[in-house]
């Protein structure tokens, strides 16, 4: 094990680290949803370590392909929405998991982290994709699309440009947009179960995505503001 990886012995190793690697933004200070969020990760990263899981790649690559089924599984047809939610479930955890692995073992990475994004904001496309199929409108889900990631652009550039953290939290963080297309998801389902409303629930979990996300960069540009001027 590297001299990276040896530091990390604990939560409070981890979270140090984990900071480190996202402008300074302590997990542990985080709301008890996301702080719970990203422990039961770190549990399932070392878990994964203790068994000879050291490939953080390898992680990241499973994420992706069950977002990509998420599109897949919701074509089947009322009630796979309910499947859709799970896949996605599924897959924000190996997003989160890929990166504990890849302090806890050492091989974090400034090419894994570009890896990562990259894979984010696809799996994200992956999601929006499935509420079109599942009766959203399409122009909104590329509108949401754009807010989304427009989002991580501006930071990664602020970042670039001198701001030494994330710039502020916003209501559009990566957490939350895993949480609204799940219960969306979960959602559409029981109304495609119940035969009425899917189209309807479809159109609400978009427009809550898309107010959200517009209020969230409107925070986001607050921030850069404050940070770069």
């Amino acid at each position: 094990m590297s001299a990276h990886a040896s530091d990390v012995r604990d939560w409070d190793g981890y979270a140090e680290r984990w900071a480190a690697a996202h402008g300074g933004y302590d997990p542990r200070s985080a709301s008890p949803l996301v702080r719970g969020w990203l422990r039961i990760s770190y549990e399932l990263g070392a878990a994964l370590t203790r068994i000879g899981v050291r490939s953080p790649n390898a992680v990241t690559v499973l994420g992706l392909l069950l977002s990509a089924a998420v599109p897949v599984a919701v074509a089947g047809g009322r009630g796979w929405a309910l499947a859709g939610a799970v896949l996605v479930l599924l897959s924000a955890v190996a997003d989160t998991v890929d990166g504990v692995l890849a302090v806890v073992t050492g091989r974090a990475s400034r090419l894994g982290q570009v890896y990562d994004s990259a894979a984010d904001r696809v799996a994200e496309a992956c999601w929006l994709l499935a509420l079109v199929i599942l009766g959203g409108p399409a122009w909104l889900a590329a509108a949401c699309c754009a807010l989304m990631w427009l989002h991580e652009y501006v930071r990664a550039r602020a970042t670039v440009a001198g701001m030494s953290d994330i710039g502020t939290v916003t209501v559009a963080e990566r957490p939350t947009r895993v949480l609204v297309t799940i219960f969306g998801l979960l959602a559409v389902g029981v109304a495609a179960l119940a035969g009425r409303w899917q189209d309807t629930a479809a159109l609400a979990v978009l427009v809550v995505m898309a107010v959200l996300g517009a209020a969230g960069f409107v925070q986001l540009i607050a921030g850069v503001r404050r940070a770069l001027s």
